[in-house]
């Protein structure tokens, strides 16, 4: 190699290596010279807590996070999540929140769930969730219908059901109040529900499941709305054909697209008027007095076609006179002074 080319090499190693240690040493710079994001601490779950657990030393830790980043009603210290039972279960990492725990004193197990003001009643019958085979977790919302045979009752038909409580949540499913993993609970083992409800509606219950029976009716979380269902009953049933829902859409369509059709055609116009007949200018005429004699009427027009201004001769008859003189055409009668100067018909 020759000794141009060495040279070139190291200058380029030295031009180089200054360049990588001046742009670390601005960077550090600049990094120790800005300002450090204010940082607070709040407390996540060590693991997966199910619902119903209680909080221990065990479960959480204490993790900074950046202030503007911090969740609302995350707790920040130990002592206000320790002891407190788990209302909604608290994933890996999650910021233990105020609202997804149990008032402070309330316990521990299911009694810790349920807020001031309600009450948990159980349903002692597995039939209660064969309606829906085992697919009813603690959690999700029901509705209570309650079906009663009353043979008497020439009404109903000898039997009724229902809809006695609408939207209620479930506690507990026999003795579990956490959601198992896969989901589902075996309906085989399924002996009891536990449900959240209000003092009167135990009260509804706990008839209903002694004069009747009860089934669960699943419905969605998001569907927060009164059904509006009245009770069916056995007369209802009778000879009651109901036809398919394909059948029926495409009945209800039908029925649209002719409503639609009948509004978008415009009205029939309104019949024109008759239209008036023309009506015909009024002859006018001019009176020509010559001495004592009775005046004589000559059109207008006749006036201006002549074309030496002589009135006609005496007695004769032109275009609009009758032939008498004196007379004008269509005209009987004398004639005033006024009537002549206007040169009118009377």
């Amino acid at each position: 190699m020759r000794i141009q080319s060495l040279v070139v090499v190291v200058l380029a190693l030295v031009f180089g290596g200054s360049a990588a240690v001046g742009v670390r040493s601005f960077l550090n710079t600049r990094d120790e010279a800005g300002p450090k994001a204010e940082t607070v601490p709040v407390m996540v779950a060590v693991i997966d807590i199910a619902r119903g657990g209680m909080i221990t030393s065990e479960l959480i830790k204490t993790r900074n996070f950046p202030k503007e980043l911090v969740p609302a009603g995350a707790l920040t210290k130990p002592e206000d999540a320790l002891g407190r039972a788990v209302a909604i279960p608290v994933v890996k990492d999650e910021p233990i929140l105020d609202a997804k725990l149990s008032p402070k004193g309330a316990g521990r197990g299911l009694a810790a769930l349920v807020p001031k003001g309600m009450r948990a009643v159980t349903i002692q019958t597995p039939n209660v969730a064969s309606g829906v085979a085992g697919f009813v977790m603690p959690g999700n919302k029901v509705d209570v219908l309650l079906t009663v045979n009353d043979s008497g009752n020439s009404d109903t038909g000898g039997g009724s059901t229902t809809p006695l409580l609408q939207m209620v949540e479930i506690l507990a499913v026999d003795q579990r109040i956490d959601a198992p993993a896969d989901n589902k609970v075996d309906a085989k083992e399924l002996r009891s529900v536990t449900l959240l409800v209000t003092p009167h509606q135990a009260n509804l219950v706990d008839l209903g499941q002694n004069k009747g029976t009860l089934h669960l009716s699943l419905r969605n979380l998001e569907d927060k709305q009164d059904s509006n269902t009245r009770p069916a009953t056995l007369a209802d049933l009778r000879f009651r054909q109901e036809k398919p829902w394909d059948e029926k859409a495409r009945g209800l369509l039908g029925a649209l697209g002719q409503a639609l059709s009948k509004r978008a055609t415009p009205p029939p116009p309104a019949p024109a008027l008759p239209t008036p007949p023309p009506t015909q200018p009024r002859a006018r005429y001019l009176a020509v007095y010559r001495g004592p004699s009775p005046p004589s009427y000559e059109p207008l027009g006749t006036m201006n076609q002549r074309a030496d201004g002589e009135a006609p001769a005496e007695g004769a008859s032109g275009p609009g006179l009758a032939g008498a003189r004196g007379i004008p055409p269509q005209a009987s009668g004398n004639v005033t002074g006024r009537e002549a100067s206007l040169g009118r018909t009377p």
